[in-house]
Order: structure tokens, then sequence, then C-alpha cells
């Protein structure tokens, strides 16, 4: 950040008085201006035994499967945003159930968290930033190909809580994999 939203002038990077942290802090008007991380938000829609995955059409990992999942808009509840998201990128009408994963993502500033939901019908289409939507069973999902790490452990999350006939909220930590040399 160079100039602050307010008034427009010049910003510095310092602690401000009563804080811990380097924030940008306006030169003319004092305002601080805070940076905080964003929430993406999703659903684990589900029909009979499949979970509805879409191939994204955007980068990052195009052409790689996901949850249908985005930002949160100002203005919405999590869980407005994720039945949102899912009619967006999957043409999905879903029943937004509970609170299923919350995993934080600190290195690249996000925390994801995806609900459990029930697939309304199965009048489903991609949307803009979707190649192709499908119904997986779990022996069908392309492990290989899952587009982010936060999607491939929830989809284990949930196959495993299904075997076991009980589901809670995980919750848990992504970092960035530690790259050799």
């Amino acid at each position: 950040m160079k100039f602050c939203s307010v008034c427009g002038h010049a910003v510095s990077s310092r602690i401000p008085p009563g804080d811990n942290r380097e924030r940008f802090v306006c030169d003319n008007c004092g305002t601080i201006h805070y940076q905080n991380p964003r929430n993406v938000v999703g659903t684990v829609p589900v029909w009979e035994d499949k979970v509805l995955l879409c191939r994204r059409a955007i980068e990052p990992r195009y052409g790689y499967w996901t949850l249908p999942a985005g930002f949160m808009e100002l203005g919405e509840t999590t869980s407005n945003a994720a039945a949102r998201e899912t009619l967006e990128e999957a043409g999905a009408r879903v029943e937004v159930q509970s609170l299923f994963s919350l995993l934080n993502v600190p290195h690249v500033h996000q925390v994801h968290l995806f609900y459990l939901a029930r697939l309304l019908d199965i009048d489903v289409e991609a949307g803009e930033e979707s190649l192709e939507v499908r119904l997986f069973s779990e022996d069908e999902i392309p492990w290989h190909d899952i587009a982010f790490p936060t999607v491939g452990q929830t989809l284990r999350y949930f196959f495993s809580d299904r075997a076991s006939g009980h589901f809670g909220l995980h919750t848990g930590d992504i970092f960035r994999p530690l790259r050799d040399g």
C-alpha cells in the first residue's frame, strides 16, 4: 500500500502507538490501515453417495478439480456466501447444513470454510469459473488433480466421517510445503 484510501496521501509502515505490529499508517490523517485475512467459503455438495466437484476454468490451478468455493463478499454470512458460490460455480442449488471444515492458510492470508450441503437436485452446470462439474463417488475422486490442499483435506475428512457415521467440525492449518534446495 502506498496511499491512504481516506485522504490520498502517502502511508508509511510503522508500529502505531498501543499496537504491536507494523501497519500502514497515513502520514497526513493518521488513519491506520489494517490488513486482515480473507475468507474463502464453499460447500461439500452431496447427492446420495457422491460429491459435486468443479473443474477450474481460471487460475490459479486451471483445469484442476475443486469444491465450489470463493471469496466471501461484504454483507454476507459465511453460509450465504457458500450457497452463492456453489450456485455461481456449479449451477447447484443446495441446502447448506453445518460448518464442516475451517482451515487456516496463513501463507496466502486466507481462512477456508466449507459447509456440508445437500444438493436439492442434480440439475447442475458449469458456471463462468468452471470448465465442467461432475458428481464423484469416493473411488472416482481425481486425487492427483485436486486444486488446493484445503479441498483435498476437506474431502478426506468427509469420506472418513461418512465411513464412521459421525460428522464433526474439522479445524487445522495448511502451511506452504517446504521445498528442497
